[in-house]
């Protein structure tokens, strides 16, 4: 990449023409991550509040490029790995933010979980390890207080703050339980989210999943309280909602982004926050 190239681009912001500038705003967005650093030197540098303003433009589209590559690209792989859905949804607000970051706090938590883990334990035993570790000792709890803020959908602000909704503690739980070799995977029921832990010693993997299949639902809304089908079928009819087969099977990763997403716009419509807003509504 050449240096001077850059920098006589850069330079070219201050241009007073505006095909020019939007020539080299173009031109300096093609080049991706790598021109970053340069971009924020420059801005250091610079003591006009335009040009600073114009640098802070290109350098949030070129991560906003980058990260829509990376959320594409995690869809088009197959969307197995929950925890990197739910880092990159969150770079989108938080561009700086690095995987690791968020990884070390997962691993620590599960390490906690696995000290206490052993293979004579039942499901319901290996839950109420889990819902020990994660809500008592660790402290993870709704956030009653504030449901719609849109930090409760940011996995590095529900790790930071140990506290989220419905979707967003679901994530840690299945994440911490998935990588602990725990069948614990989300359910996408209306109106809530819970958790399945699948019978995979019983299950025949070659056929679709039925209600069947799983031994019991958790809800990490409630500090892992564990329901039958029976109550989940309940919930339903209470809340006039037409069943289907669908919120009593494990759902995809994808779509528990989709919720998540959805949870973001709806937080920042309320907030009145059209810019947040249109920028979540343009990954969909």
């Amino acid at each position: 990449m050449n240096v001077d190239e850059i920098k006589a681009l850069i330079n070219l912001l201050d241009d007073p023409s505006r095909d020019v500038y939007e020539t080299v705003t173009e031109n300096l967005i093609n080049k991706g991550t790598g021109i970053i650093p340069d971009l924020e030197r420059a801005w250091e540098n610079s003591d006009d509040e335009l040009h600073q303003e114009r640098l802070e433009v290109i350098i949030r589209k070129i991560q906003y490029n980058h990260t829509i590559k990376a959320f594409r690209n995690w869809i088009g792989s197959g969307h197995k790995d929950l925890l990197m859905g739910a880092y990159l949804l969150a770079r989108f607000r938080y561009p700086d933010l690095q995987y690791a970051e968020v990884t070390k706090q997962i691993e620590r938590i599960g390490k906690d979980v696995w000290i206490e883990l052993n293979d004579n334990l039942t499901a319901l035993e290996k839950v109420r390890i889990l819902n020990h570790i994660i809500f008592d000792i660790h402290g993870f709890s709704k956030n009653s207080g504030d449901f719609y803020d849109p930090a409760n959908s940011f996995i590095n602000k529900v790790l930071e703050s140990k506290q989220g909704n419905p979707i967003s503690l679901a994530i840690v739980y299945s994440v911490i339980a998935q990588r602990l070799e725990l069948p614990i995977f989300g359910v996408n029921l209306p109106r809530n989210f819970i958790l399945a832990y699948r019978d995979d010693y019983n299950r025949s993997p070659r056929r679709e999943e039925q209600p069947e299949d799983i031994l019991f639902y958790i809800n990490p809304y409630n500090k892992g309280a564990v329901h039958s089908k029976r109550e989940i079928d309940y919930f339903l009819r209470e809340q006039k909602i037409r069943i289907r087969n669908s919120y009593f099977i494990p759902c995809s990763n994808f779509e528990i982004m989709e919720r998540v997403l959805n949870n973001l716009i709806n937080s920042y419509d309320r907030l009145h926050d059209e810019e947040k807003a249109g920028l979540f509504r343009g990954i969909r």
